[in-house]
């Protein structure tokens, strides 16, 4: 089942990421408040345009792939909300590692 999201298609070098949820309890239960959650670095790739061009017109084509898991920069990205969730427009350039299984 493909969601609706998957059909936004970013132009160029962008890539479409949704950023992992940070635990709010802990194993045992307890809540933990929200200035102690800190900012969520990772997350998952969901979309990639195709690729910039260089000074030839060549395409030079992104370096992660559908369903990557990477590292993000603290800042930067752009935040849009679709169906009432939240997703992150990067930059190829910016996703800083992709997590390996």
């Amino acid at each position: 089942m493909a969601s609706a999201i998957q059909k936004l298609r970013p132009l160029l070098d962008r890539v479409i990421i949704e950023k992992f949820m940070p635990e709010t309890t802990t194993k045992g239960g307890v809540l933990l408040p929200e200035q102690s959650l800190g900012k969520v670095l990772k997350g998952t790739v969901i979309s990639t345009g195709p690729g910039s061009r260089d000074n030839n017109g060549n395409v030079i084509p992104v370096s992660v792939k559908e369903g990557d898991e990477v590292l993000l920069p603290e800042y930067g990205g752009t935040k849009i909300t679709f169906e009432d969730k939240d997703y992150h427009i990067y930059r190829d350039s910016e996703i800083m590692a992709i997590f390996s299984e």
